[in-house]
């Protein structure tokens, strides 16, 4: 080649063994030239060393804040696809006929006219497949060069519902999610990810990592579960076109795993402020 370069071809053809994808140089996030070149530049660092977390969560330069946590989000909504297919042989209707995270925690699915319990696995693919409704919407995020100030709250909230996965793969399936947290530490990046961008209130970061374990009570059963007292959620109505309300039972409710039904106070769902409401008696 002219001035003794090489052609670099990053493709992977028919025929290639999974040992040898993406076996071509790094690429300098300015010299990719997509509308996906974000998207590129976090599998990238992904592949590099995915232990990296600070790494892989640093924002570049000249690259917009909202861009860069709606790109994340994605990523993070891809890979738990390989979780949930990990956890169908032994989450199912029988086994975990209830959204739960410990003993305390109930989710009513709102991908339905009304909410309502749903098995945990039909749980964690609709709200994979809310996510990728709302990621994908073109009245939400037309552009993936340029978030709207309006869209950018729907962030939050499907975040909060997608942790909800981790919650319950690590209280009820631990073995499942260690080997996958082991092989992606998604988790983990998940968590600090929340944090740095501040999407995620920290008393909902229920799964016990180094940095928040102290969210969790002392009071555990020895299988996993850290028992927080009276806390169950109730999903709002409409999934794919709402912000995401739920509420929070924060008064005693007569049993961990019942949900209560009183009266319950939502939000406008054009509100910048947080969409958690509280359940009263």
């Amino acid at each position: 080649m002219e001035g003794g370069s090489e052609l670099v071809v990053r493709r992977i053809n028919a025929g290639t063994k999974f040992r040898d994808f993406y076996s071509w140089p790094d690429e300098e996030l300015d010299e990719m030239e997509s509308t996906l070149a974000i998207q590129q530049y976090i599998q990238q660092k992904i592949r590099r060393d995915f232990t990296d977390i600070e790494g892989i969560l640093e924002l570049p330069m000249k690259v917009d804040v909202n861009v860069w946590n709606y790109e994340h989000l994605r990523q993070f909504c891809m890979q738990l696809n390989e979780l949930c297919v990990m956890l169908q042989p032994v989450c199912n209707a029988e086994t975990c006929s209830q959204m739960t995270a410990t003993a305390s925690w109930i989710f009513l699915c709102a991908v339905h006219k009304e909410p309502k319990e749903c098995c945990a696995i039909d749980y964690i693919r609709h709200t994979l497949d809310g996510a990728a409704s709302i990621l994908n919407s073109n009245k939400y995020f037309p552009s993936r060069v340029n978030i709207k100030d309006s869209s950018v709250n729907k962030l939050p909230s499907t975040c909060r519902r997608v942790y909800r996965i981790f919650s319950h793969a690590y209280f009820h399936h631990k073995s499942i999610y260690d080997d996958f947290e082991g092989r992606t530490m998604l988790c983990h990046r998940f968590d600090r990810w929340v944090k740095k961008f501040d999407l995620i209130t920290p008393d909902l970061l229920i799964v016990p990592l180094d940095d928040n374990s102290d969210n969790l009570s002392d009071n555990s059963d020895g299988d996993g579960y850290s028992t927080l007292i009276n806390n169950s959620v109730i999903e709002a109505p409409n999934y794919k076109e709402d912000d995401g309300q739920y509420a929070t039972v924060s008064e005693h409710s007569p049993q961990p795993n019942s949900v209560v039904e009183p009266d319950i106070e939502v939000e406008d769902e054009d509100s910048d402020e947080d969409d958690e409401t509280t359940i009263r008696e």
